[in-house]
């Protein structure tokens, strides 16, 4: 992978900063433009940071004082949308793969996951916008079945067509517009557009929300 991914990380333990911090510096593709130890912080810095600096993804603790990290998602999504974001935490819970639902995060990692799998999780998130690991996969699963949340999640007031799933299905399997057009005999411009219904009908804010969608509709299955 050529491409230079600029990460910033929030976190309010100094030496989970620093320890994160050193990890990628290893990596020879990788490198860490910002870093900030609460939310307040990380947002006036992304306000005055410079456009060759501005990070592909950000790295976000959830358990923060005085801003959780929920809070500053919601706002880094409102305001910076196609900063890709992934969330950190000591806690693996459901409750906040419905969240990650929600807010369109590119990915979900324990603070104690292995090396190669944090390495794994930020590559593809910034090739594809998201990394989804099979455990995320059944516990979204689990999350779904054993509660109402299914409706609650996405706002849906009519079915995908199936053209739509079509190219919902091919999304979720990472082929781009041109990839997509090419497979359905369609031009990339339609393909877009199917995209951005799908989007609108699903309630969704991004890619992210059309795969987790998709999975759990039972439209694609990761394998």
């Amino acid at each position: 992978m050529s491409h230079h991914i600029k990460i910033a990380l929030v976190d309010d333990e100094q030496l989970i900063l620093e320890g994160v911090k050193m990890l990628l510096s290893k990596e020879k593709n990788f490198s860490v433009t910002m870093m900030a130890n609460n939310g307040n912080l990380f947002l006036e810095n992304l306000e005055t940071c410079s456009t060759e600096d501005f990070p592909d993804i950000a790295l976000v603790d959830v358990q923060m004082q005085p801003m959780n990290g929920f809070e500053l998602v919601e706002i880094l999504k409102d305001k910076y949308p196609d900063l890709k974001i992934i969330i950190l935490s000591s806690h693996y819970k459901t409750s906040v793969l419905g969240y990650m639902v929600k807010l369109g995060v590119s990915a979900f990692l324990p603070k104690n996951s292995d090396k190669k799998l944090f390495i794994e999780a930020i590559s593809k998130v910034f090739e594809n916008g998201i990394f989804f690991t099979n455990e995320d996969h059944e516990m979204l699963l689990s999350y779904m079945n054993s509660t109402s949340k299914k409706k609650s999640l996405f706002s849906m007031d009519d079915d995908l067509s199936e053209r739509e799933k079509d190219v919902v299905k091919l999304i979720c399997q990472e082929f781009t517009n041109h990839e997509i057009a090419e497979k359905l005999f369609i031009s990339p411009r339609t393909v877009e557009s199917h995209r951005q219904r799908a989007i609108e009908k699903i309630g969704a804010k991004n890619t992210v929300g059309i795969v987790i969608y998709a999975i759990v509709n039972n439209i694609y299955s990761p394998a």
